[in-house]
């Protein structure tokens, strides 16, 4: 995994769901490889290759609102998965579901709810 590199994982939920909290992490991270669309999937991912070390941090005000519950765990470097968490937390309610650290990398699970 590149050092800037932030892979998000959402289940729960739809696509505008999905899409909604991918868009909450733009302003953060810059825009993702891709915003996720399959109305059928029951699993959405998204992966920041930009710098997630530099902007500040996203107020997530353009995040929309969510029908259901989203399930989102976040592994990057521990700086963009702080930064992450930071940043889905004030722009959703959201619950710490825990976190696990790597060599080099961490892994936050969160649940969001509308």
């Amino acid at each position: 995994m590149s050092g800037t590199q932030l892979t998000v994982t959402l289940s729960g939920g739809g696509a505008d769901d999905a899409r909604a909290v991918v868009r909450a992490l733009e302003d953060t991270f810059g825009a993702p490889d891709e915003l996720p669309a399959d109305e059928n999937a029951t699993v959405h991912m998204a992966t920041f290759g930009g710098d997630a070390e530099a902007g500040a941090p996203s107020t997530g005000e353009g995040a929309g609102r969510l029908s259901a519950p989203v399930t989102v765990t976040v592994q990057g470097t521990p700086e963009a998965v702080r930064r992450a968490s930071d940043t889905l937390t004030r722009a959703f309610t959201a619950r710490d579901d825990g976190a696990a650290s790597g060599d080099q990398e961490q892994e936050r699970q969160l649940l969001l709810v509308p």
